[in-house]
């Protein structure tokens, strides 16, 4: 292969499919104007970038579009070589008419791994039907500041957590044909002051005991052949240019053997935005060095700029010629190099793509929101729901008069993340349908309570500063029997939203004079059930003790207002656990569950940064007994096993799940640590009176954490097993020793305590 078909593979072309089926057109972007593929071609194309994402198009004529395009980039390279097509997944397929998922923080609220990698088949299967064979999803970042805008995208605050729920995302993409890819390697969420791509300052441990772990377990357990590098850098290192990171850890050590791709525009950032290359040459010869394998989203540094650094022997061509491997080995594990290799996607068998009325024929005869599809997301979305907060008022008994108020009471968007396809794409279309059916909160609070009279009022927008709405809904609340108030987030980019990437808070009080709102309408007297559809936690000032009922959903798609309004008419029993706390104040962030003892409160701090509501916090319309523990194992050494059971019943008159969590209590330690730690969980069903055994193994190398030399390390002594509800409601404790030497562990550790049903 010549310089140019080399390079040629290691880059992509940002181009929306056709709406009338024709080949796909390249996307205008604020960074350099985008060649045509007649420019490219003859060299070939490595991947298109997002082309169902980009524009709205009908599936049937996407997949149509990127057909002939394919069969155009075949034929236009010497060696017949696809395109890899790859798109956005992280709330569902991003593309026209498919259904919305709930946000990644949701995933994490359901505690539920089993049901986020149906999900997760269910999107790949949508994307590789229609032609795409790579999503840009999950997100492994683990919350540190709950300020940062794309906290809906992560999964929550515990790195355990994020990585055994990520890791079935990915499993569930992966059994569907589709490359998943994790993103951000590594350190994104930890930007200072929860500011999007600000510098990252943390020290080593806290990087590789909290933001690694993820990454590593997806690595060594999930079968994923593609990572994102971070945009961001952390002590003056950017991740796009860390070999020590890219190639070092991810591939010598961990074993990753698929591609690491960029995040948009992040090689040429390294010289535009992070000065530490001269020009594109130098940025593309930084991030091949690191190991970067394919530029994203489009032609930049590694097409003229590369060949030009290569040709003057600024880069060995050595470093061309490893990405390349990487990527065409990718390839052709996908068929795309097999000799019998056919572009037509599944869902275009048996038609004639060729026939001049084609587009006609073909237009709304893919469907991308099935009846499977919202039944899924119903499942998830109920899941995902959680009661923070009940003084007795929910299941709501079929009240009379319903005051129905807030911003969010009547948005059809309003329970839709950033990365959605009506938000993210379709914002940019106001005249064009949404695609799917996106049932408000109203509509179906509506048909949960048919017998009920319900009013409605906004009271005041998202985040503006008007309060003329207030006195039609302190007016609407008065005349009720309760008052049911919506409030949280609108999702955009970069400022046009109040969550979402670019979408930071200055604070977390409620965005606007929505907490204004709320105060208000808790003086009426009137029970308040507070519903939060949001991408953050937010303070809750009074209402977190004087609402009747706190509701907190993750923007949690297309079928979460059912889901919500199951929960307050106690259709559905709400099983969903708090993936990151609520705090108490606005401003005493940053704060996580993950506090080693200085960081919480203190007699020589006038700040509190307890949360009002903890990490795993979440009700039910049921209760639970613990009771019975049995430590089977008092003692072990540290390469040893820690065992113990106890019995878990139901002794409500409803069936209901417990979510059984694990955390570890290490008491002394030779460097400082959380005061405690996830290290298992488990979603546990019961019927009403049913009693089960669960039995807990606790590997020694879970007590694992980073010491003073950079080493991991199990230490003997005291270890404390707490068993709880959540991270402050612990039920049992079991008080245990590790003996004998300190032990010095790597990847290849056990990663799990186990938690299971015994009968």
């Amino acid at each position: 292969m010549t310089i140019e078909e080399k390079t040629a593979q290691l880059y992509g072309l940002w181009a929306g499919a056709s709406a009338d089926g024709a080949e796909v057109a390249p996307h205008q972007h604020d960074m350099d104007a985008p060649p045509s593929l007649d420019e490219l071609l003859p060299h070939g194309l490595g991947q298109l970038t997002r082309p169902f994402g980009t524009t709205p198009v009908d599936p049937a004529l996407g997949a149509l579009s990127l057909l002939r395009t394919q069969r155009r980039i075949i034929a236009g390279n010497r060696f017949g070589i696809p395109a890899l097509a790859h798109d956005e997944c992280l709330a569902g397929f991003a593309a026209w008419g498919a259904t919305t998922y709930p946000v990644p923080l949701s995933w994490g609220a359901s505690f539920d791994p089993e049901l986020v990698h149906a999900v997760a088949h269910a999107i790949g299967s949508d994307m590789r039907s229609v032609g795409v064979h790579q999503g840009l999803a999950p997100v492994l970042d683990v919350v540190r500041d709950a300020r940062w805008g794309r906290v809906e995208e992560t999964i929550g605050e515990d790195p355990y957590l994020v990585g055994t729920v990520a890791t079935a995302y990915i499993q569930g993409l992966e059994s569907a044909g589709v490359v998943a890819t994790l993103k951000h390697f590594a350190g994104y969420s930890a930007s200072r002051a929860g500011r999007n791509l600000a510098p990252v300052s943390m020290g080593p441990r806290e990087r590789a005991d909290v933001i690694l772990p993820p990454f590593e377990m997806a690595v060594r357990e999930s079968g994923v052949r593609s990572v994102m590098h971070a945009y961001t850098d952390t002590d003056g290192l950017p991740s796009a240019a860390d070999e020590a990171l890219l190639t070092g850890l991810l591939r010598d050590t961990w074993g990753f053997t698929g591609t690491v791709v960029a995040d948009y525009f992040g090689i040429a950032f390294l010289k535009n935005l992070h000065a530490v290359a001269a020009d594109l040459g130098a940025a593309a010869g930084a991030a091949l060095t690191a190991g970067v394998d394919v530029e994203l989203p489009t032609v930049n540094a590694y097409a003229a700029p590369l060949r030009a650094a290569v040709a003057a022997g600024d880069v060995p061509e050595a470093l061309v010629d490893r990405a390349l491997r990487r990527v065409l080995l990718q390839k052709a594990e996908l068929g795309l190099l097999d000799a019998d290799f056919s572009p037509v996607p599944d869902a275009l068998a048996g038609t004639d793509p060729d026939a001049p009325d084609a587009p006609e024929r073909l237009r709304g005869t893919v469907d991308l929101d099935s009846q499977r599809n919202r039944e899924r997301a119903r499942a998830l979305a109920e899941a995902s729901v959680v009661l923070v907060r009940n003084d007795g008022t929910l299941p709501l008994e079929r009240p009379a008069r319903i005051a129905l108020i807030g911003p969010q009471a009547a948005t059809p968007t309003a329970v839709l993340g950033c990365y959605s396809f009506p938000v993210h794409v379709g914002s940019q279309h106001p005249g064009t349908p949404l695609g799917i059916d996106l049932p408000t909160l109203h509509t179906t609070l509506a048909a949960e309570f048919p017998d009920a009279e319900i009013t409605l009022a906004e009271g005041c927008t998202v985040d503006g500063p008007g309060t003329d709405g207030f006195a039609e809904a302190l007016r609407a609340a008065r005349d009720s029997d309760v008052a049911v108030v919506a409030l949280g987030d609108r999702a955009g980019l970069f400022g046009r939203g109040t969550s979402g990437e670019g979408c930071d808070a200055e604070s977390l009080a409620l965005p606007g004079v929505q907490g204004q709102l709320l105060d208000a309408l808790l003086d009426t007297g009137t029970p308040v059930v507070l519903v939060l559809l949001a991408g953050r936690p937010y303070a809750l000032g009074r209402a977190a003790g004087q609402a009747a009922a706190v509701v907190e959903a993750f923007f949690p798609g297309q079928e979460g207002p059912a889901a919500v309004a199951g929960v307050l008419s106690g259709r559905v029993n709400p099983s969903g656990r708090l993936p990151v706390s609520v705090p108490a104040s606005p401003g005493s962030q940053p704060s996580t569950y993950l506090a080693a003892p200085l960081a919480r409160a203190s007699d020589v701090s006038n700040i509190d940064p307890t949360a009002a509501f903890p990490f795993g916090h979440g009700l039910s319309y049921t209760t639970f007994d613990w009771s019975e523990a049995d430590i089977e194992t008092g003692a072990a050494p540290t390469d040893g096993t820690l065992r113990l059971s106890f019995t878990l019943a139901n002794t409500g008159e409803r069936a209901g799940s417990e979510v059984v969590q694990l955390y570890v209590h290490d008491p002394v330690a030779s460097v400082v640590q959380p005061v405690q730690r996830l290290v298992g969980y488990l979603k546990v069903a019961l019927e009403p009176g049913e009693r089960t055994r669960v039995r807990v193994a606790v590997p020694a190398d879970v007590t694992s954490f980073t010491g003073r030399d950079g080493r991991r390390r199990v230490e003997p002594g005291d270890v404390e097993l707490r068993l709880g509800a959540s991270s402050t409601d612990i039920r049992l404790t079991a008080r245990t020793r590790l003996t004998g030497e300190v032990r010095h562990v790597d990847h290849t550790r056990a990663l799990h305590a186990l938690i299971e049903r015994a009968g």
